[in-house]
């Protein structure tokens, strides 16, 4: 499918919704189990995420011409470093409190897969304005995941939200854990690929 033709709308919306890095494509899972136990840890790792998305897309785009091909890789993976260098310095100063629980995903953020494979498949082969919008909806679709992921998990398993308590009685320690975070992709990954193939004739999980 050529991406590059469609509008920015159309390429910010495939990011978000059509190839959702999570919900979708089901790649880089490791932090949507390890930090959406709150959506604090969860807001800042998406955000962090997005933002080294779309630069890593500008920046690539931007150099394309410029970079051997028998290279590529280890310049894209240099490219991605940088950003996330970024992201982990400003945190660690002016987030510290976050930083200290999810320091180490931000750290890993250099290894997602899909940042590297929009860098690879779209950003290498497509104008600058394109690949913003296309790393921007990728970004933004991780957010969203991260969000309602962490939403489930914290109001479920804690009865709070940022912090702040909502639900009285019980909660249902397990969704904080490990296995209530495999738990709650697992479902939400099932109902995002259910309403697709009901409502708008897509394929699934299956069909990216």
């Amino acid at each position: 499918m050529s991406l590059h033709k469609k509008s920015s709308w159309e390429l910010i919306k495939n990011g978000m919704f059509g190839e959702n890095t999570i919900f979708r494509m089901a790649i880089s899972l490791c932090p949507s189990i390890a930090v959406t136990n709150g959506m604090k840890n969860g807001v800042a790792l998406g955000i962090s995420v997005m933002f080294v998305q779309t630069m890593v897309n500008f920046t690539v785009s931007l150099l394309r011409n410029f970079i051997h091909p028998k290279i590529r890789i280890p310049i894209f993976m240099l490219i991605i470093a940088g950003y996330v260098t970024i992201i982990d310095l400003l945190m660690a100063t002016y987030a510290r409190p976050i930083y200290k629980e999810i320091g180490l995903y931000i750290q890993i953020i250099v290894a997602f897969a899909s940042i590297f494979a929009r860098a690879e498949v779209f950003a290498n082969k497509n104008k600058v304005w394109p690949s913003v919008c296309d790393g921007f909806g990728m970004g933004v679709g991780f957010l969203m995941a991260m969000v309602v992921i962490s939403f489930f998990r914290e109001l479920l398993g804690r009865g709070e939200l940022f912090g702040y308590s909502l639900i009285s009685g019980n909660p249902l320690l397990i969704m904080v854990l490990p296995a209530g975070g495999f738990l709650a992709v697992g479902l939400l990954m099932g109902f995002f690929n259910w309403v697709d193939m009901k409502f708008y004739g897509g394929k699934g999980a299956s069909g990216v």
